[in-house]
């Protein structure tokens, strides 16, 4: 089986322009939030918020998911951005073996905020922030070191640096040329939520670069969006202590 790289982020952390970025490569088969995909519209969607008449997808499970990534590896090497919220209960020392794990973290304040305007209804069990942080602690205990962990601003401000150092400790060769790209992204190709409403601003992008902020400052928002942002702060920070700091 060929490499299996994983890069398991939080929602709203620009994990997606990190995988157009994967996508630019040409060496990889790269698949979008495939676990994600069947948590919320698989034919027994697990997320919160899941109202009869929702859509789901017939024959579309977790374990179906996890069959199709197994075929794609037979074939060459995959990468796969992620939640990890999506697949806790499936953790145990075989799963987690097949993949060469990374993280991407954000600052809650960010993704938070940026939720709550996407969807101001949102559950705290779809921040993932907590189950991230698990995860994180899991593999450095089964590995005896921790997996290597980027964070979005420090991507944005330095994606040279960055991804070679992303690369190297996921062991792929740096691309220099796949850090930017033509606008017009067509994500809806990929995206299976909506058709890619997530993704306007990687649509505009040409590369990997900081974007204005569209959102209530953290300070200005809802108490409830407040108070989930105290609760994830400290699993962010237990993640932000282990960032890659490229040289």
């Amino acid at each position: 089986m060929h490499k299996i790289v994983a890069l398991w982020a939080v929602p709203r952390s620009t994990s997606t322009a990190f995988e157009w970025m994967m996508r630019q490569r040409g060496d990889l088969d790269c698949l979008h939030e495939p676990f994600g995909e069947a948590w919320y519209q698989g034919e027994d969607p697990f997320w919160p918020r899941f109202q009869p008449g929702d859509k789901t997808t017939p024959g579309l499970t977790l374990d179906s998911v996890w069959d199709d990534i197994r075929k794609r590896a037979e074939k060459g090497p995959v990468f796969i951005k992620d939640f990890p919220h999506y697949i806790n209960h499936m953790w145990d020392a075989d799963f987690l073996s097949r993949f060469t794990h990374a993280f991407l973290i954000r600052d809650p304040a960010l993704t938070i905020t940026s939720m709550h305007a996407k969807w101001p209804d949102f559950d705290a069990a779809e921040v993932g922030f907590p189950e991230q942080r698990a995860l994180f602690d899991l593999l450095s205990a089964l590995n005896g070191t921790p997996p290597p962990v980027v964070d979005s601003g420090d991507l944005l401000e330095n994606p040279q640096k960055v991804v070679k150092a992303f690369c190297e400790a996921v062991d792929l060769p740096f691309l220099e040329e796949a850090l930017s790209w033509k606008p017009g992204a067509d994500t809806a190709q990929y995206s299976w939520w909506d058709g890619g409403s997530f993704h306007a601003n990687l649509k505009n992008s040409t590369g990997l670069t900081p974007q204005k902020r569209k959102y209530v400052d953290i300070t200005e928002a809802p108490a409830r969006v407040q108070q989930v942002y105290r609760r994830m702060k400290p699993h962010y920070d237990r993640l932000h202590r282990h960032r890659i700091m490229p040289q």
